[in-house]
């Protein structure tokens, strides 16, 4: 029973993602990906009910596929990240699974009589072809997870330098999700088909209850046209900048400092807490990966950091003053451009070494 629920809801997820307007690429990915794995989970399905007699040419059919949960755990990531930018070479990723599906041709062209029993002797006479193929499943599980977090880690560092506030932007969805794959493939290593298929079933009910709620997964609402555009040049961003190369001189950089704590000073426009980069930018007229090197290379910090640290510094200033000692702490930080406790806490600590109210004493 759990492992059709797992069928039923993993199919279910695809019909909703199939019918979900303006699809991005992310959603197509996930849609394939869902797909794949409902069917292995039906491969699956068939052995425990020891029912592949309604189906016998899908006999061996499950052996390659967990060949294809890194890639598209890779790929999804990239794509919802914005970091897919050699799209061109996405199917290169399931290589390993057509190479699996060739070498096991001889295998498939067997009678079902003949497949029945290789399975029934656990794999007797394909000793060495099982023994290849676990190995590249659990290699390119791995491996996949890993390059995934990496592009997670990578895409974070990304925010951080275009924006001054990161509680807007969740990324619990794509870190449960990285996570949860990573559970599978350790369980993968130390127990049996049952068990790693239960996991699995489990693993896919929380998709579908976090991917609910989760804003834009399963929905048609989408995030701002800007927003958008911000975050598709993280990557860019990310990449163009190179200081050490940068034709910007001591002079022109010590400048545009001057010029950006000027403005800062002036406008406070930290108080603003959705500042973005792109936004301090255009307000200083010069583009942004020049803005993103004045700050890294004179404070010695990313945006985030400094927008922060602009932040705590007025918080200092302001907690002082007679006229706010009636107010919460709380009240006057979301005063000086913080939008959360967490970030106000967190930000501070990071910036004085103490909680607020230490601080205070």
């Amino acid at each position: 029973m759990l492992y059709l629920t797992g069928i039923i809801i993993t199919f279910f997820l695809v019909v909703i993602l199939a019918s979900k307007k303006n699809k991005s690429e992310a959603d197509k990915i996930l849609a394939f990906w869902l797909f794949f794995t409902g069917f292995h989970l039906f491969l699956y399905y068939l052995h425990y009910k020891n029912d592949f007699a309604s189906f016998p040419f899908l006999l061996g059919f499950e052996l390659p596929m967990p060949l294809l949960q890194g890639p598209f755990l890779f790929l999804y990531t990239s794509a919802l990240t914005n970091q897919n930018r050699h799209k061109k070479y996405n199917l290169l990723h399931f290589l390993p699974f057509v190479v699996a599906c060739l070498i096991l041709i001889p295998f498939f062209e067997l009678s079902f009589e003949e497949k029945l029993k290789v399975f029934e002797n656990e794999g007797k006479g394909y000793e060495d072809l099982i023994l290849i193929l676990y190995t590249a499943i659990l290699f390119s599980g791995i491996v996949y997870a890993l390059l995934s977090l990496q592009k997670l880690s990578k895409h974070r560092k990304n925010i951080s330098e275009a924006f001054s506030f990161t509680e807007k932007i969740n990324l619990s969805w794509l870190q449960y999700l990285i996570l949860g794959s990573s559970i599978i493939w350790v369980v993968v290593i130390f127990f049996n088909d049952e068990y790693i298929f239960s996991v699995v079933v489990f693993y896919l009910i929380f998709i579908g209850f976090f991917g609910i709620k989760q804003v834009g997964i399963f929905t048609n609402q989408t995030i701002s046209e800007d927003k958008i555009s911000t975050i598709s040049s993280l990557e860019n961003l990310s990449e163009k900048i190179k200081y050490e190369k940068s034709g910007l001189s001591n002079s022109e950089l010590q400048s545009l400092h001057q010029k950006l704590t000027q403005i800062m000073t002036d406008e406070k426009l930290y108080q603003n807490p959705d500042l973005t980069l792109a936004d301090l930018s255009q307000k200083l007229n010069i583009h942004s990966n020049i803005l993103s090197q004045v700050i890294n290379s004179a404070e010695g910090k990313n945006f985030y950091d400094y927008i922060n640290s602009q932040r705590v510094e007025e918080f200092k200033k302001r907690i002082l003053l007679p006229e706010n000692q009636k107010f919460t702490l709380l009240s006057v930080a979301f005063e000086c451009g913080f939008n959360s406790k967490t970030a106000f806490n967190r930000n501070f600590k990071k910036a004085t070494g103490l909680s607020p109210s230490e601080y205070l004493k």
